[in-house]
């Protein structure tokens, strides 16, 4: 038995008698009374901003609501509208969104706000059309199109896969289930206020279906769910074996100069990973032993004790970090105060070079 309540399996009937007919109603009637407060959601009555449904949904992709919360509300007090952001350096945007992660979320939010720009500042209104701006994909261009402009559009992400598996009993294994998932979620979507219905499904794998402990005693919709009725919700998804993920190499110089306490810093190629970001001077990564480099400049270079280590999407890396204290020079580079290193736009993982460095 799953960490379902066996008890409460029994007083459902068999999954196989689960019809489905009435589970939006049940998921508004729930959303009605429950649904979170967010900083870029209407409120009841509102019409919804597009420019912060979007926004949000960009923000979100590959990071915790918590997270996006403490920063949404500072992202759009410095760039308001969307015409605001498209008027923005690129450098700007990246220095904002330094800390959110996968930085080409970044890159395509600038450019397809200059493209909403060109064409008067309005978003168009339909999934398909929603679709072919920059950093859309297929659940972004559903949400919006839901949310923002009442399109009966379905928006199907990780929580609402988990929720469309758990209510059918879904033995396909993700991802090649994604497909079949999204036609069992349009058949569900409602005429009647699918922005609602797209935000009830969210908020409920959020809080009630989640992960590895679903809560079927508060499910609204647990009537409706053959998981729940079977007793063994917590079995699904089915998710193939992930890869194993490579271990990469790699070296940064922590080149601090001696007058001033400042730290050379430069600038990634624009595209690729982190493009347009800051970084600390360093050589490539690869997997085995990290690639030969040169330090930006003679000095006498001191190996930290221990490495940084940072894992990204699909590699995990591990940094020897060098450090020294420097003479001016000419770096092919940019000097910057510890104390406003912030404002720089710099990622994680050179974040993490820094702080073992005792820089910040």
């Amino acid at each position: 038995m799953s960490p379902v309540d066996s008890e409460f399996a029994l007083d459902l009937p068999p999954p196989a008698s689960r019809p489905k007919a009435g589970f939006a109603r049940a998921l508004l009637d729930w959303y009605d009374t429950s649904r979170r407060r967010l900083p870029w959601r209407a409120e009841p009555g509102e019409k919804p901003d597009p420019y912060r449904v979007w926004l949000s949904e960009i923000m979100l992709q590959q990071t915790t609501v918590a997270t996006v919360m403490e920063r949404f509300t500072r992202f759009v007090a410095r760039f308001p509208t969307v015409t605001a952001l498209a008027a923005a350096p690129l450098e700007s945007v990246l220095a904002e969104w330094a800390g959110l992660g996968y930085y080409a979320r970044a890159r395509n939010l600038h450019a397809c706000a200059r493209e909403v720009a060109a064409k008067g500042g309005r978003f168009p209104d339909t999934a398909e059309a929603l679709a072919r701006l920059p950093g859309i994909g297929d659940y972004t261009a559903g949400a919006i199109a839901a949310i923002a402009f009442g399109r009966r559009a379905a928006a199907v992400d990780g929580n609402v896969e988990r929720v469309m598996s758990r209510l059918h009993r879904f033995a396909e294994a993700l991802p090649a289930a994604r497909p079949k998932l999204r036609q069992l979620v349009e058949g569900l979507v409602p005429e009647d206020r699918p922005g609602d219905f797209a935000q009830g499904l969210m908020d409920l794998g959020s809080g009630i279906c989640q992960p590895k402990t679903p809560n079927c005693r508060r499910c609204p919709v647990a009537r409706f769910c053959d998981g729940a009725a079977a007793g063994d919700a917590a079995l699904y998804p089915v998710k193939a074996a992930k890869a194993e993920r490579p271990t990469r190499h790699g070296t940064a110089y922590v080149a601090v100069r001696a007058r001033d306490g400042a730290v050379l810093l430069r600038r990634r190629p624009a595209t690729g990973l982190l493009g347009g970001m800051m970084e600390v001077p360093g050589s490539l990564w690869a997997e085995g032993a990290a690639p030969a480099a040169s330090p930006p400049c003679p000095a006498t270079w001191t190996a930290l004790n221990a490495p940084v280590e940072h894992t990204f999407t699909h590699f995990h890396l591990v940094l020897t970090v060098q450090v020294a204290r420097v003479a001016d020079f000419a770096a092919a580079g940019e000097w910057h105060h510890p104390a406003h290193i912030g404002d720089a736009g710099v990622p994680t993982v050179f974040m993490k070079v820094l702080r073992a460095a005792g820089v910040v």
